[in-house]
């Protein structure tokens, strides 16, 4: 947190692919959330990716213009509505504390919006916020219908309670209303006393070509921190690390280090306790980080990480039916040698089964993870060329 305190968190941004999610970010902001600008590679204040901004008070109008006194800082994660990218949204989901879920009025409740409202319950996000945007394309009747649909497709949900908005991005109405739920978020418990843990979501490297050696900047890890605090100095570990390969076989090497900067948007921070989304520079050759090579690893004090593992057991909640597609399907049950895609932490891995045991299954993992027990996992089965989300888990 900063020096006043200010409560952080972290929403993504969720929902159909050209909802107008990216719209709306960049209409409450200013800043366009585009995650492969060449800007956020180089520039050191990197918002990963993702795009931020202080709610201030004043009277009984929140604003963002910094009116009043400051009640919350929110960085934003807009996460990917394709379909392919679903690996890259579970990611994102592993890193948020609540949510905004963008239903476009004129196309109303698509795959890829079931599919993402079921990703943040995998990822046990309670507190979401939903916008019924683009209001402006669609008559009056229309939208009401829609907002029907909306409430009858929340319902027995977490989100039963949660408000609706009616906004259009584009022309601005209604995005007080927006500013005003997100001033009410409720803000997570955070754990400072427990060891670190930091996510990565995003890896660089943030040097322009041709720098002078002394101006160089060492290799930055984009993310969270769950739990625990870190500061300028601290010796770290970076695991499952460096990927090695040796005779045709790919090893893991941990990586250990030292922290030199910390920024949080455009505010450079000497220690960080758990809140928003920060960048982290360290030692390490910049090599080592750049193009997201380091996302997905969890970061710790040195040896204070778990160790990794390739092998994994999971208890497992399946869906009555496949998210994303538009046709009905059942999921059917597992089987042992079958492959599923996990999401566990910012970790993206593939797995072989090779126990089941009623709700319970063992795999081998093909990119190792770091045991955390209790780390929720999105499960994903190979449907058609895509991997659909078939169920959820924990890591026991």
């Amino acid at each position: 947190m900063t020096e006043e305190a200010i409560p952080e968190l972290n929403v993504g941004v969720v929902g159909h692919i050209d909802h107008g999610k990216t719209t709306i970010l960049h209409k409450l902001t200013g800043k366009f959330p585009d995650t492969h600008s060449e800007e956020l590679k180089r520039g050191i204040t990197i918002k990963l990716g993702y795009t931020d901004m202080t709610i201030s008070k004043e009277g009984e109008n929140y604003n963002t213009k910094g009116k009043g006194k400051p009640v919350r800082y929110i960085s934003f994660i807009d996460a990917p509505g394709h379909e392919m990218l679903m690996a890259t949204m579970l990611s994102g989901a592993a890193i948020i504390d609540a949510a905004v879920l963008v239903i476009a009025a004129n196309e109303g409740i698509k795959p890829q919006t079931r599919e993402h409202f079921i990703a943040l319950q995998a990822k046990k996000i309670k507190e979401i916020i939903i916008v019924q945007n683009k209001i402006d394309l669609v008559t009056r009747e229309q939208a009401i219908k829609n907002y029907n649909e909306i409430k009858e497709f929340v319902k027995g949900t977490v989100a039963e309670n949660s408000p609706i908005i009616p906004i259009s991005a584009q022309q601005e109405i209604n995005l007080d209303k927006l500013i005003e739920a997100l001033a009410k978020l409720e803000i997570p418990k955070r754990n400072v006393e427990a060891s670190p843990v930091f996510l990565v979501a995003r890896s660089f490297d943030i040097n322009r070509p041709g720098s002078s050696v002394e101006k160089l900047h060492g290799g930055v890890l984009g993310g969270i921190l769950k739990e625990g605090k870190l500061k300028i100095g601290d010796e770290i570990e970076i695991k499952p690390g460096l990927i090695i390969k040796k005779a045709n076989q790919q090893m893991y090497q941990t990586l250990t280090t030292k922290i030199l900067s910390i920024h949080k948007g455009n505010e450079s921070l000497d220690e960080v306790s758990p809140g928003a989304s920060i960048a982290i520079e360290t030692e390490l050759d910049p090599f080592l980080t750049k193009a997201d090579s380091l996302s997905g690893c969890l970061v710790g004090l040195k040896e204070k990480l778990p160790e990794i593992s390739y092998k994994v057991k999971i208890k497992t909640n399946l869906f009555k039916e496949v998210l994303g597609i538009s046709e009905h399907k059942d999921v059917s049950p597992l089987k042992t040698k079958e492959m599923l895609m996990l999401s566990v932490n910012t970790t993206i891995t593939v797995g072989t089964i090779e126990k089941i045991n009623k709700d319970e299954i063992e795999l081998f993992l093909n990119i190792p993870i770091v045991l955390l027990k209790g780390s929720n996992v999105g499960l994903a089965r190979n449907i058609e060329n895509h991997w659909r989300l078939i169920g959820l888990g924990e890591v026991i």
